[in-house]
């Protein structure tokens, strides 16, 4: 049951996914986390993987950048794969004056500029929000590791360099904690096929005040973000 993106046959993907941006980050989830890890997917390098972790059978795939790619692979895994759960992990960058460099953010909400939920032909603008049962439990996996971590919104933009140059102030401005560029478009894919979903995001950066961290640093930070994020899958 392969698709033009996945050439994974069906039963290849457990019923939870971790999806890395990056699919180089998923192969070194899987490497580095998951035991006997076997590939099932290389269609565009969009490497993905299934292994197991702490005796619970996990996948993690990439998704690529922004709502379009994301809601291409997300819907995939709902719709045709059977998987039950998607959790997000990738980087953000802090506008919400408490939220630091290094800080996990997990995604209650996610704001957009994106026309996604057009499609949908909703008499009126739709709220994606987390599965609360994936939020509370990473929540939870956040305190047992000693995280610091916030909750709340973030902005999910489709425009990594915006020609109007206060937008973020404005979105800082209504309380959004970051800003990324896929919990959006992965929350109403969820939401439609009765699904759930949590993007845990690692600051990398602040665009409003220029700090930004080194590869190194990014690496130690990403490696809290998956282990968060391993504990809660084996807990759901």
């Amino acid at each position: 049951m392969s698709t033009p993106h996945n050439s994974a046959n069906f039963g290849d993907i457990a019923e939870t996914v971790l999806m890395p941006g990056d699919p180089l980050r998923a192969k070194f989830i899987a490497e580095n986390y998951l035991e006997n890890p076997k590939c099932f997917n290389s269609i565009r390098n969009m490497l993905g993987y299934t292994g197991e972790y702490k005796g619970k059978r996990l996948s993690v795939m990439g998704s690529g950048m922004g709502i379009p790619s994301i809601g291409i692979y997300s819907y995939e895994l709902f719709n045709i794969y059977n998987v039950e759960n998607i959790i997000r992990i990738g980087s953000a960058g802090a506008l919400a004056d408490g939220v630091k460099l290094y800080d996990i953010v997990l995604a209650q909400g996610a704001c957009t500029n994106s026309n996604y939920a057009r499609q949908f032909s909703l008499p009126g603008d739709f709220a994606p929000i987390a599965s609360f049962k994936l939020l509370q439990t990473a929540a939870e996996a956040a305190k047992k590791l000693k995280a610091p971590f916030h909750v709340g919104n973030v902005l999910s933009s489709d425009t990594f360099y915006d020609s109007d140059s206060s937008a973020l102030l404005k979105w800082k401005g209504m309380g959004v904690l970051a800003v990324e560029m896929e919990a959006a478009g992965l929350y109403m894919n969820a939401a439609a096929c009765g699904k759930n979903a949590l993007c845990i995001a690692t600051v990398s950066d602040c665009p409003l005040t220029g700090e930004i961290t080194t590869p190194e640093e990014r690496q130690n930070s990403f490696t809290e973000m998956m282990e968060i994020a391993l504990e809660t899958a084996i807990l759901i």
